[in-house]
């Protein structure tokens, strides 16, 4: 299931090791920038953000106005939505933004996909990535671009959280949660690929039962998806 390029990520043990391989993974698209966003939501209504990005000198400065993210359409979107986003300078003149986007072509931000991953406890993970030249024209390419960019961050995720996180919110071995037999075997073959339905025909029980009991490895692992959760129970020694 765990391809090299994906893995490596996953492995990734201090931040500079998780934007080396951010660096790899927007050069291998063809992108020159990339941003990687954890939002950890506290009380009160407000959010800390711990980026990795490689923004040109200037723009920092430029765009470090909170004011301008609720009226930028991208981040908007990945605030709301978890589906990536394919933008260029239509998206932000359509949201009566066509000031923002220029002053980001200055430095090369013209077109990008980005996504956000809502997890639990109030944590969010966006990702980007952003270049000059135009996105390709051909929709099968382009959709592989999309593709290959959520399939990274569900990897980067993990990395992220273990890495730019302060060390009292990382998962040790310690903490890691008590699966059910059950459960570790649906997570086993979902790793495997397999649908849900085709683990319940392995395990011979229901496909509803092999949901449920996804689902539940997905609770008790803090995961959104089956994809996270698998994922994490790697990192735990859980399955293998």
């Amino acid at each position: 299931m765990l391809q090299g390029g994906y893995q490596s990520v996953l492995e990734a043990r201090s931040r500079d090791e998780f934007r080396s391989e951010i660096t790899r993974f927007a050069n291998d698209l063809d992108f020159e920038r990339f941003s990687a966003i954890l939002v950890v939501d506290r009380a009160m209504g407000s959010s800390d953000f711990i980026a990795v990005e490689n923004t040109p000198a200037g723009f920092t400065s430029i765009f470090n106005d909170p004011r301008l993210g609720k009226k930028d359409p991208v981040m908007q979107h990945c605030k709301r939505q978890s589906v990536p986003i394919v933008w260029n300078q239509q998206t932000y003149q359509k949201h009566d933004a066509p000031e923002l986007w220029e002053a980001q072509a200055q430095f090369g931000y013209k077109v990008g996909i980005s996504l956000a991953l809502h997890l639990p406890e109030g944590r969010h993970f966006v990702l980007g990535v952003n270049r000059e030249q135009t996105l390709p024209n051909n929709p099968v390419t382009l959709t592989r671009m999309v593709a290959d960019l959520q399939l990274f961050a569900v990897h980067a995720v993990d990395a992220a959280l273990r890495v730019l996180l302060p060390h009292p919110h990382a998962v040790s071995d310690v903490d890691a949660p008590r699966l059910t037999p059950r459960e570790l075997q649906c997570l086993h073959w979902t790793m495997e690929g397999k649908t849900a339905w085709e683990v319940g025909t392995i395990l011979s029980i229901t496909e509803r039962t092999a949901v449920l009991h996804i689902n539940n490895a997905m609770h008790k692992l803090g995961c959104t998806n089956k994809h996270q959760a698998v994922l994490k129970a790697l990192r735990l020694g859980l399955i293998r």
